[in-house]
């Protein structure tokens, strides 16, 4: 930055542990070692991110991969140009359920069986209809034989709000990201049932994004807030420095809930305790890359339950998530503050169900599920 003012970015993020790049770069004052000055602004609603963002009053987000994408394509809504500047997290989302319904799954109950059990048809909440969490909960689901456009109520709900909806038997389970299924284990009204690592092993879910036009107009300050929250997260791949971001998170403007709570996600556990792969920030680069394959992941799930509209073609994928993901801009940040690049802008992975997604083909293979959309049917 040639200014000697640094340039104030707003930046808007939402109470969960994954928050945790951009408090670390203000707090730590990374911001203004790349010639900026970030104001954080917590946000009631992934929806309150995204109408913000698209109006002006933030410059960057904290925000659900698959919203971004979502957005891009027009789906429910406004369609919008966005920019994925960096992947900030890997894992740390949990889908938790009843305690009651839990003792079924656990007994050895099908989910199916599990959910005939309950008075109703079963209520299970998401963050946003495109987001991480929406595709979690439905994989999931599908991969147990159950179709989520129609076997279950599925429903809208901010992620502060899902344990005390559960406590009240407003829900029967919810898909979320941490702290707030461990808070229904704190309450003793739930039980994370599953954790999103154990879906798709390392796979992408918070995103540093912005507008195209910004990071088109402004590339040097793109470049120099990509360099800024790279910093944090391999930061943040540290334990001494995840038990100091504890109390950060903690505070009442971030999180709000008990340090103690807040150090059960942040920290990680033992190898040998671990029933899925751990939060990860960094790991020496490998999480931040924004892969192409994983933007068109989200654009194959988005063709699954029937989000896309028929004139989305393979092609069009491929040419909407290159435009999305600034794999150019984020090479420039990662070099200015010695990041490892991967070799390679996309990866293959074997999701819970057997089926390995290859990075490429998004539509082919979407229409290879056994459960989609029946819209979809051959």
């Amino acid at each position: 930055m040639s200014s000697r003012e640094p340039r104030v970015l707003q930046l808007g993020f939402m109470p969960l542990i994954d928050s945790a790049p951009l408090i670390a770069a203000a707090r730590l004052g990374l911001d203004r070692k790349q010639g900026l000055r970030f104001q954080l602004q917590r946000q009631a609603s992934w929806a309150a991110i995204r109408d913000k963002l698209l109006s002006g009053e933030l410059d960057a987000v904290h925000a659900l991969s698959g919203l971004v994408h979502g957005v891009q394509f027009g789906i429910g809504g406004l369609q919008a140009d966005m920019a994925v500047l960096l992947t900030l997290n890997h894992n740390g989302q949990s889908i938790t359920v009843s305690s009651a319904l839990a003792r079924e799954i656990r007994a050895g109950k099908s989910l199916a069986n599990a959910f005939a059990s309950l008075p109703r048809r079963p209520v299970f909440a998401q963050t946003f209809p495109t987001g991480t969490h929406a595709m979690w909960l439905s994989y999931w689901l599908a991969s147990h034989g159950v179709q989520p456009l129609s076997d279950i109520q599925n429903i809208v709900m901010p992620p502060p709000r899902m344990a005390d909806a559960l406590a009240a038997g407003e829900l029967d389970g919810y898909c979320s990201g941490e702290p707030w299924g461990l808070q229904s284990e704190a309450l003793g009204t739930g039980q994370r049932i599953i954790r999103s690592g154990e879906i798709w092993a390392d796979h992408p879910e918070k995103v540093l994004a912005c507008r195209r036009d910004f990071a088109e107009l402004e590339p040097e300050t793109t470049i120099a807030l990509t360099a800024a929250l790279l910093a944090a997260c391999r930061w943040l791949d540290d334990p001494a420095h995840r038990r100091e971001a504890v109390n950060w998170l903690a505070d009442a403007d971030v999180i709000g809930l008990p340090a103690e709570r807040i150090e059960q996600c942040l920290l990680p556990a033992e190898p040998s305790e671990l029933a899925a792969p751990p939060l990860r920030f960094h790991a020496n680069g490998a999480v931040n890359m924004p892969y192409l394959s994983d933007g068109l992941w989200f654009a194959s799930q988005f063709h699954r339950w029937g989000l896309l509209t028929p004139d989305v073609t393979e092609q069009r994928c491929e040419d909407t998530i290159a435009g999305v993901h600034r794999i150019e801009q984020y090479r420039q940040a990662a070099a200015h503050v010695g990041v490892e690049i991967p070799a390679n802008d996309r990866r293959v992975s074997t999701l819970c169900d057997g089926m390995t997604w290859t990075g490429r083909d998004a539509i082919a293979y979407a229409e290879s599920f056994p459960l989609r959309a029946p819209s979809l049917r051959a």
